[in-house]
């Protein structure tokens, strides 16, 4: 319990931080991908998700304003269940993160080798992929990143990680327009990879556990519920967008990440590449900084040697996650139908219940509530049975 009771201030400072890294994630790569599993109509789901986080974020404001004293979101968990709750909400929010940095390594080691094909590499009877050579220096440039001890310098680093990736982006959609060309294919409904679409989807809309924070620092708090209506529309624009041009382009072959597909020979293509390999190094470290920092707090860990030693170990065991399980598509589906699920629909949902039992006020709600819990559960249970089997099927 010594983390959760010393890490209020530590997480505040931090989670404004990651509102950057939250704001550009890579579940965009995914989302043409997304499009090809689960068909045309799946873009209802997409759109469906993106209303019904907005729905729960709302969820969240009111657990915020129940209690002065929460100020993370692992305080929604303690005020609603208690001290394990918020140690469950904790551990929800650090394994989100782990498994986003180990999806910026795969992803960095699948854009070098798009970028620069390479045959395997021979050391002696020793042969070593590419993909595993771009990934191992990947990590060894992103390690001394993730020593640094000021959070103000890797917000910097994060900053420069969303301009890299939304040029990314801009590139993808104009290399996909204007070299490739939009054609009618693709399916209306694939109900094999509708479970893997549903996860990657609900990864996208990740990003409640920074609203207390940002719900903290606006001086007009009553403006709040504008900007998530802003921030949500453009979102499900933006990603719905990327999502039929993706798919009208490439159809069934679009790859886990859409930059996969694009002409390599067309600068605009190298241009979203190299942006896309530039993000996990720029904002690795400032994913798993909370991660190295509660371990830190709860076993007391002054010594310099020590932290670089935490932090060391944190990196190495990603990189070994990374090179085993090298399935992007599969590693975010599994986060967004377990991870991003609990803490975007399910965990909003229950606190709010449990904050708000006495109150007559919310019973309208409480049938539309409890149709989000119960769909959510289904779509946890399927759809990290459907990711999991994926990946081991992989091998």
């Amino acid at each position: 319990m010594a983390i959760m009771e010393q890490q209020n201030d530590l997480e505040y400072t931090e989670q404004k931080d990651l509102a950057l890294t939250t704001g550009a994630r890579l579940g965009i790569l995914s989302v043409p991908y997304a499009a090809a599993q689960g068909g045309w109509l799946s873009l209802i789901v997409l759109i469906g998700i993106g209303f019904i986080c907005f729905y729960t974020a709302i969820l969240v404001q009111r657990c915020i304003d129940s209690d002065e004293g929460i100020k993370t979101y692992p305080d929604i968990g303690m005020k609603a269940f208690g001290p394990r709750g918020k140690v469950f909400t904790a551990f929800m929010l650090y394994m989100e993160l782990y498994l986003l940095a180990t999806e910026l390594l795969i992803s960095l080691g699948d854009n070098m080798e798009k970028l620069v094909p390479k045959n395997d590499f021979n050391i002696g009877a020793l042969r070593i992929s590419s993909k595993t050579v771009y990934v191992l220096l990947g990590a060894i440039i992103i390690l001394p990143t993730t020593w640094l001890q000021s959070l103000k310098l890797l917000s910097y680093l994060s900053f420069t990680g969303v301009l890299s990736f939304s040029v990314a982006i801009l590139s993808v959609l104009w290399t996909s327009i204007e070299s490739v060309g939009l054609h009618k294919q693709g399916v209306l409904l694939n109900w094999g990879g509708f479970c893997t679409s549903i996860g990657l989807y609900t990864f996208c809309y990740g990003g409640h556990t920074v609203l207390p924070t940002i719900y903290g620092d606006m001086k007009n708090k009553r403006l709040f519920p504008y900007a998530l209506v802003v921030s949500f529309l453009a979102a499900i624009v933006c990603y719905t967008l990327l999502a039929i041009i993706g798919y009208s382009t490439y159809g069934d072959n679009l790859k886990s990440q859409v930059t996969l597909n694009l002409p390599i020979e067309k600068i605009s293509s190298k241009i979203a590449v190299w942006m896309i390999v530039m993000s996990p190094i720029v904002k690795y470290a400032l994913t798993i900084t909370p991660i190295a920092k509660a371990i830190e707090v709860h076993f007391q860990m002054v010594q310099r040697w020590s932290i670089l030693a935490i932090r060391t170990l944190i990196v190495l065991s990603t990189v070994l996650v990374a090179l085993f399980v090298p399935f992007f598509g599969s590693v975010v589906a599994l986060s967004g139908s377990f991870f991003s699920v609990g803490i975007s629909l399910l965990l909003p949902c229950t606190c709010y219940l449990k904050i708000f039992k006495n109150s007559k006020e919310w019973y309208v709600e409480l049938v539309w509530i409890v149709i989000i819990i119960v769909v959510s559960v289904i779509v946890a249970i399927v759809g990290t049975y459907t990711s999991v089997r994926q990946i081991i099927n992989a091998f």
